[in-house]
């Protein structure tokens, strides 16, 4: 048996809110497509009810007896026969049709206990569409639920029997929705549950002080009642209420926090039955006005106006009262007084629209010219519709002067009114009205548009019916929108207003990715409204605009909050802007965060210094050190920056010092660059006019970097001192600034047309616009002439009288070199860091101060002459960090010849004053690698080298040879090739084995990076002379060098080298070391045998080679092993074992591939087959998945 939806409405509140007036159209029932009936008669029973059922249909009855009832039916069907029995679908229907819901649940609850389901009332029951609203819009308070009218109940309950009879629905998935709609329907009984509880606990609040005890507060004035929980929470609120009212929101927010457990937000929260007091300004005004006299006292169950009664009736009501106490007096006067205030109020509204009124008679004076202005009556200014009408009549022709005045105050123009005929008021209406309000003033000031004036009908139609006749014009005012579209504002600060109230309804309906364009809405309704409490929604809404905003759009909403912040004011930004961005600093999505950090920065120019420096700082501080997403911590930096630049606070300079360490300290390289490009200058830019930049700034970094190198001395923190060092680099800027600021001739500065332009290379590439010297000083055209009296000065005046200058030569760059004399010259790392710093610290201070201030200190601690050659203490210095960066940081600031020249004659001198003196080589290593980095360099590390191969001295050729290993790698092959592969074998052409022996690694070096075979073959047929010439058989050191390098360089050699050459002679070296006689001797080589043999274990070895060179090498060195080292003994046995079974293993995949010939070509084919059948495919995932379904 099919069911029809008894009821014709939508299915969902969203679509009965987008038709409200859609009264034609049907709803489909969730459990069938049938259309339901129309909405005259929405109870009516199914079209398939019995035939008793169709009897009563002819009419809809009502609760309240009309029509046929149930008695009736049953009374009806007695008469007719005794033994005549209502049907129970008879009375189903019926219930349905009264609306008796409730009555019909517990009809069909009894019946499915007895067994005796009603198809109708299980079809009834299980269609959610039969209790849902027909409209978005309740009905009025005065007005009765018609009798097919919809259920006044919650839109989201979709069904009354929740799960139970859900397997009846056509519906198979409706379980999850009724689930749903049975929580809804308990969340909504233990919320009345709560507000019943909380009214029962308002009550006990207030009776919970013992009468008697309240007699005794009352009798003895010096005993003060105890506050009750009650009031304190009324208290409370209005506390709060007051801080908001008057702009105290951080103080409103701190109260917040310390009474977490009640809700400001609401009053019910209370006491749901406590009516809410005025504000604590009306109460103290109240408490301090004194009764003046009885006049001011009335009964409040006297329900008429004090107005009424003349002055004698007021005291002689109140002599016949003497026994009210003095509390019911007080309550009395209170109300009376609130009323005053309610009343002032209104006569304050009437005020305006008085003005509105004279304002628009003076426009209508100025610009209509015939008409007469007297024949203006005010009181056509006050017609809208019919029924406005009479009630403006009854109202004016009143003789209370406190009659309330129209709910518009004057401020907005009817759009209904305007839209309605004009009719007729009464004379003494009119009369009336125009003593209540007086004619306007010549003075008047224009505010609004002319009245627009309608032609009258020339009907004689009373208003009631003309009331009742556009009744009927489908118009909807009593919603809010509908109260927003009828009133046009009349003046700028009715707009604002109306903004004011539309713009939360819009916003959550605007698509996420085109809010931004609400933006200037937003700031401009902000800006301009008069209420703190919506300009604060509205910047609330501007903050949560959009959940995560990328990039341009925090871009615009920054703009928005510059922009408001120019407009307003440092007083409104700090108490209006501040407070959005700290409720967001913990915002869970990083953008959000992001937002604030780089709203502190945008915001600080415009904002009070107390705040700067305070407030703001802190926020910045806090998410410095707490927030865990590196590019909300980098906005914060970048923030911190700006606050830097603004900044003017004196004592805030360590709390600056400690911010930029930490924020050095960071471990996101974005963090570390953001504090380099911007902190680090504006904190210098400070410093500078604060005049503490060469006094306690860098002094402070060069006093943590020499306190790291005395702490590190078994292990010095790389890092922290590439932090610091870093942190030095980026002051030279702001420094050289300073010097050229303080410096005596900037008072000779003269701008001039000719100033010549900076070179381009004159300073090095600047991190960041703030470190460019010209950004600091101010343009470009007075550095340059500020650049050239510096050097002008420098070359010719000297420094006399040049303090910030002589700091720097005096105390800065002595300290730095004494620094660099205690670094680790291991430690390429650091050599590298001081080698950039002294490169960037000459080139920005120019090339005369480098030759005229740097060098000589450098020269003079150096002391490089043949005199100091053979003195030790004189050549320790050279064995240290000094000589790598004084060669790579100072003397490669400037590349011209001169400059080269000096360079190349450095390194040689070192170089043969250390090879003499016997001193280690690690100061000039470290030389050759950092210069060998850039290949510019290259030709001069060979001429420095090219000098150490023809010197006299074989030490000094022993030490040119071992150099070339360093330099070799990175340069061309046309250079190796050129220049040091006959240098190399110059070398070895000489007498001394010392000298042939130190070219070895050299050799290995080319063979590891160069692949130009006939170079290749020269250094092989080299190398095999030392193998196989007889003179070098018993140099036990040769073959050391030789084993030691075919390990280094084997893996990364060429195959053909490596399996011809290298694995060769080491088998023949092995299998001579067996028959060592020197026991010493036979343990260094088979040691270093053993390091080359597992170097070269991890490379791919052919069969042939493994089997006549690999192998046996091995055993031979096992054999070594056994006697000399039983640990690495067993380590060779494990490596045969594991070369034994790659043989195997090979030999048997070689069989098994002759044997796999036909079948590797049927798998051949299927591959083809497979491919083609890809290279049909689209880039499409399901198209690839269809590839390896089954076929069906």
């Amino acid at each position: 048996m099919t069911s029809v939806n008894p009821f014709n409405i939508s299915d969902s509140e969203d679509e009965a809110e987008r038709n409200p007036n859609d009264t034609d159209d049907t709803a489909r029932s969730p459990s069938g497509d049938a259309p339901g009936p129309p909405t005259g008669n929405p109870f009516s029973p199914p079209a398939d009810a019995d035939a008793p059922t169709l009897l009563l249909t002819s009419n809809r009855t009502s609760p309240s007896g009309e029509g046929i009832s149930v008695s009736a039916v049953v009374n009806s069907s007695m008469a007719g026969s005794a033994e005549t029995k209502v049907s129970v679908d008879v009375i189903a229907a019926q219930l349905l049709r009264d609306q008796y819901i409730l009555t019909a649940l517990e009809f069909h609850t009894e019946l499915l206990e007895a067994g005796r389901e009603l198809p109708r009332l299980r079809d009834y029951f299980s269609n959610p569409g039969n209790f849902e609203r027909q409209s978005g819009t309740p009905p009025a308070k005065d007005q009765a639920l018609a009798p097919g009218g919809p259920l006044n109940r919650a839109g989201s309950i979709s069904t009354l029997d929740s799960l139970d009879f859900a397997r009846y629905s056509d519906d198979g998935n409706r379980e999850s929705d009724e689930r749903v709609a049975v929580l809804e329907f308990e969340l909504r009984k233990a919320k009345e549950t709560i507000q019943a509880l909380r009214a029962n606990l308002t009550q006990a609040a207030e009776s919970e002080v013992p009468s008697q005890e309240r007699k005794n507060f009352k009798s003895s004035p010096e005993i003060q009642e105890p506050i009750r929980p009650l009031e304190k929470r009324a208290l409370n609120f209005l506390v709060n209420e007051y801080l908001l009212k008057n702009e105290y929101k951080l103080s409103s927010i701190t109260f917040s926090d310390e009474n977490d457990d009640q809700d400001f937000e609401l009053w019910d929260d209370v006491g749901l039955n406590i009516p809410k007091p005025p504000d604590l300004l009306q109460l103290y005004r109240n408490c301090g006005t004194p009764v003046s006299s009885p006049r001011d006292t009335v009964d409040v169950s006297v329900e008429v106006d004090f107005g009424d009664f003349p002055g004698n009736c007021l005291a002689q009501d109140s002599q016949k009262k003497p026994d009210l106490s003095l509390q019911q007096q007080t309550e009395v006067v209170q109300e009376l007084e609130y009323q005053i205030g309610l009343l002032n109020n209104d006569k304050q509204s009437l005020a305006q629209q008085i003005k509105k009124l004279q304002s628009e008679i003076q426009m209508l004076k100025r610009t209509i010219s015939s008409p007469p202005p007297t024949t203006l009556d005010l009181g056509s200014q006050n017609i809208s519709n019919p029924s406005s009408s009479s009630s403006t009549t009854t109202n004016t022709s009143s003789s209370d002067p406190l009659s309330v005045p129209p709910t518009d105050n004057g401020k907005y123009l009817d759009i209904q009114g305007a839209s309605e005929p004009e009719t007729d008021l009464d004379p003494p209406s009119t009369q009336n009205t125009s003593q209540t309000h007086p004619q306007p003033q010549p003075q008047s000031k224009l505010k609004s548009q002319p009245l627009v004036q309608f032609d009258k009908p020339n009907r004689k139609l009373s208003p009631a019916f003309l009331q009742a006749l556009l009744s009927f014009c489908r118009m909807c005012s009593d919603s809010r929108l509908g109260a927003e579209v009828s009133r046009i504002a009349g003046s700028e600060e009715s707009v604002m207003l109306m903004l004011g109230r539309c713009l939360p309804h819009i916003v959550p309906n605007v698509l996420l990715a085109k809010r931004e364009e609400l933006i200037p809405l937003i700031l401009c309704t902000a800006c301009l409204h008069p209420e703190p409490k919506e300009r604060d929604q509205l910047l609330h809404i501007l903050f949560n605009l959009i959940k995560r905003p990328d990039d341009e759009q925090r871009q615009m909403i920054l703009t928005g909050c510059v922009a408001f912040a120019r407009h307003v004011g440092p007083t409104r930004v700090e108490a209006e802007l501040l407070p959005q961005c700290w409720e967001q600093i913990n915002h869970k999505y990083p953008e959000r965060r992001l937002l604030v950090a780089e709203s502190c920065g945008a915001l600080a120019p415009y904002l009070p210094k107390e705040i700067r420096s305070s407030l703001v700082l802190s926020m910045l501080q806090q998410m410095l050190a707490e927030d865990k997403a590196d590019m909300v911590r980098e906005a914060v930096v970048k923030s911190l920056g700006i606050i830097m630049g603004y900044i003017d606070d004196t004592d805030k300079y360590s709390q600056g010092f400690e911010l930029m360490l930490l924020s050095l300290g960071d471990p996101s390289e974005r963090v570390v660059s953001a504090v380099h490009q911007v902190f680090i200058p504006a904190f210098a830019a400070w410093t500078t006019e604060l005049g503490t930049l060469h006094t306690a700034l860098i002094p402070s970094l060069l006093a943590r970097i020499e306190k790291l190198l005395m702490q590190g001395e078994h292990g010095l923190d790389e890092h922290k001192l590439h932090v610091f060092l870093s942190a030095l680099q980026s002051l030279i800027p702001p420094l050289f600034a300073m010097v050229l600021q303080n410096a005596p001739f900037t008072s000779r500065v003269k701008l001039r047309g000719d100033t010549p332009a900076i070179e381009v290379t004159r300073f090095p590439r600047p991190a960041s616009p703030l470190q460019d010297v010209s950004t600091i000083i101010g343009s470009r055209e007075m550095l340059s002439a500020l650049l050239l009296l510096y050097d002008n000065q420098l070359e010719h005046e000297g420094t006399t009288g040049w303090d910030s200058l002589l700091w720097v030569v005096n105390q800065f760059l002595p300290q730095l070199i004494e620094i660099v004399g205690r670094i680790n010259v291991m430690s390429s790392t650091c050599v590298h860091e001081f080698s950039r710093f002294f490169w960037r610290f000459c080139r920005t201070f120019g090339k005369i101060f480098t030759s005229t201030k740097v060098k000589p200190q450098f020269q003079e601690i150096l002391r490089l002459s043949e005199e100091n050659v053979d003195d030790s203490e004189g050549n320790d210095i050279l064995t240290k960090a000094t000589v790598p960066i004084y060669a790579t940081g100072v003397l490669t600031c400037y590349n011209q010849e001169e400059d080269r020249k000096l360079l190349v004659g450095f390194l040689e001198d070192v170089m043969t004053t250390l090879s003499l003196s016997h001193a280690p080589l690690d100061s000039l290593k470290a030389s050759f690698v950092e210069l060998g980095a850039n290949p510019v360099y290259h030709e001069l590390l060979l001429t420095v080298l090219w000098y150490g191969v023809v010197h006299t001295s074989a030490l000094v050729r022993c030490t040119a040879a071992r150099m070339f290993e360093l330099v070799l790698r990175g340069m061309s092959e046309a250079l190796v090739d050129r220049r040091a592969a006959p240098a190399l074998i110059t070398l070895c052409s000489g007498p001394e084995f010392s000298v042939r022996i130190s070219t070895i690694p050299a050799f290995g070096t080319i063979m590891e990076t160069v692949t130009q075979k006939e170079l290749l073959e020269r250094v092989k047929m080299q190398l095999a002379s030392f193998l196989e010439d007889p003179q070098y058989q018993d140099q036990h050191s040769l073959h050391m060098e030789i084993i030691r390098t075919f390990g280094r360089v084997g893996p990364n050699a060429e195959p053909r080298f490596r399996d011809e050459f290298v694995l060769p002679h080491l088998h023949k070296l092995a299998q001579a070391n067996n028959c060592q006689a020197v026991e010493i001797k036979r343990i260094d080589i088979a040691t270093q045998l053993f390091e080359a043999y597992s170097a070269l274990s991890c490379c791919f070895i052919s069969e042939e080679v493994m089997v006549n060179h690999f192998l046996p090498g091995l055993r031979c060195l096992r054999t070594d092993m056994e006697h000399l080292s039983p640990e690495h003994e067993v380590i060779l046995s494990s490596m045969i074992k594991e070369c034994e079974i790659k043989v195997e293993n090979r030999g048997m995949a070689d069989a098994q591939g002759s044997m796999s010939i036909a079948s590797s070509l049927v798998g051949e084919d299927a591959k083809t087959k497979f491919l083609s059948k890809m290279g049909q495919l689209t880039t499409s995932g399901a198209m690839l998945a269809n590839v390896f379904q089954r076929k069906k």
